[in-house]
């Protein structure tokens, strides 16, 4: 897996040494979101439907810093909205590195060019691009023609600046497996660092719900995508959760594992549920209803989730047990073996052309409408000062 030694070793050695103390519920990644506006009106979001005054609103610096200290969590993700709107991004991001924490900045580029002048590279953070597929794929995801060869431009310009630079997808039920191959072809050429993957999750206000995926079909559309995988695609994953996307691993979620901070507090229980807010951290882990949510617990927004946010921590919590080693081992050794069907994933597959839901194009009612008081307020030119 293409990530540092220097980071593989700290989280490693923070994961080893909660197990010593015999901590049950610890966080692995902070998901930071210090606002909640947005430059784009994606069709699979659920973050932006805030009305103006929120929209308005942003953490501080000094709370930023804060929570990454009260959360203790060795990586923080930050996330929104879009953060590169953020004033003050790049003093939140001096912060969290002065504090040794590894931090993956989330971004659709569209900004990101013109913003690089404000950070250096430095080997604790990486721009993590918001790339949903190739060109077509992308700008109907992202709901805005263009999109993509800025983002690409915007990845090209970072990596040649000396930035760690990876990728992010989010797949629906519309995605086409030999065509998300192909999309793995161009990013690799980009010279980014890795991608990382995940299926959409079904916020409840996201403007078209048909699009996103149910369990099983997760697991038939990633083993398409992954069986027989290239040698030369490097994933930002551990091999178990790259094996559990794939049905190969079954996990339960630990939500606690990516705790979000945001403008409203800690929300409870994780970055895709609004259960509601506490003031502290302690108070996340130690009064929220654990049991309640995951795929052993009863909450029916669970059920279809494999999201990476939920999964990932479980899967590298796994490494360290015994077994979880030896499927760690056998994870990468086998990856991109020839995929196996069941009988139910082939008639999934056989039934596909007549249940998909095609990605909606930039002006249907799959997107949010740009001109509503829920997206792009603001103008491009005038979000990085």
């Amino acid at each position: 897996m293409p990530v540092p030694i220097a980071q593989a070793y700290k989280v490693a050695s923070y994961v080893l040494s909660q197990k010593i103390k015999r901590v049950e519920r610890y966080p692995l990644v902070l998901m930071l979101e210090p606002l909640f506006r947005c430059n784009l009106a994606c069709e699979g979001c659920g973050k932006i439907q805030f009305p103006e005054h929120i929209l308005k609103k942003r953490v501080s610096v000094e709370k930023a810093l804060a929570a990454a200290e009260e959360c203790g969590a060795p990586m923080v993700s930050i996330a929104g909205g879009e953060p590169l709107i953020h004033p003050e991004m790049d003093q939140i991001v001096e912060g969290l590195i002065e504090q040794g924490r590894y931090i993956y900045l989330c971004t659709n580029a569209l900004l990101l060019e013109r913003a690089l002048s404000k950070f250096k590279p430095h080997k604790q953070l990486t721009f993590s691009v918001h790339m949903d597929g190739l060109r077509d794929e992308h700008d109907k995801s992202v709901c805005r023609e263009g999109t993509y060869d800025t983002a690409l431009a915007a990845i090209k310009k970072a990596v040649d600046m000396g930035f760690r630079v990876t990728t992010n997808t989010t797949l629906f039920n519309s995605a086409e497996p030999e065509q998300v191959r192909a999309f793995f072809d161009e990013m690799m050429t980009t010279g980014v660092e890795g991608m990382m993957l995940s299926p959409g999750y079904p916020y409840e206000k996201a403007p078209e719900q048909e699009i996103f995926l149910e369990r099983n079909r997760t697991k038939t559309l990633f083993k398409r995508i992954l069986g027989d995988a290239k040698k030369h695609w490097r994933f930002n994953h551990s091999p178990n959760f790259l094996a559990f996307l794939r049905g190969d691993i079954d996990y339960d979620c630990t939500p606690w594992g990516n705790p979000t901070y945001n403008i409203f507090g800690w929300q409870k229980p994780c970055y895709l549920l609004g259960d509601g807010y506490v003031k502290t951290f302690k108070e996340l882990i130690e009064d929220t209803d654990w049991a309640r949510y995951g795929q052993k617990g009863t909450d029916e927004r669970c059920k279809d989730c494999m999201v990476h946010c939920g999964y990932e921590a479980s899967a590298v919590q796994d490494t360290f047990s015994t077994m979880g080693l030896f499927r760690f081992f056998r994870s990468a050794y086998t990856f991109g073996r020839h995929a196996e069907f069941s009988r139910e994933e082939r008639e999934h597959m056989a039934t596909e052309p007549a249940t998909r839901k095609a990605a909606p194009g930039c002006h249907t009612n799959g997107c949010q409408d740009p001109s509503t008081d829920t997206a792009q307020r603001v103008k491009d030119d005038v979000l990085v000062k």
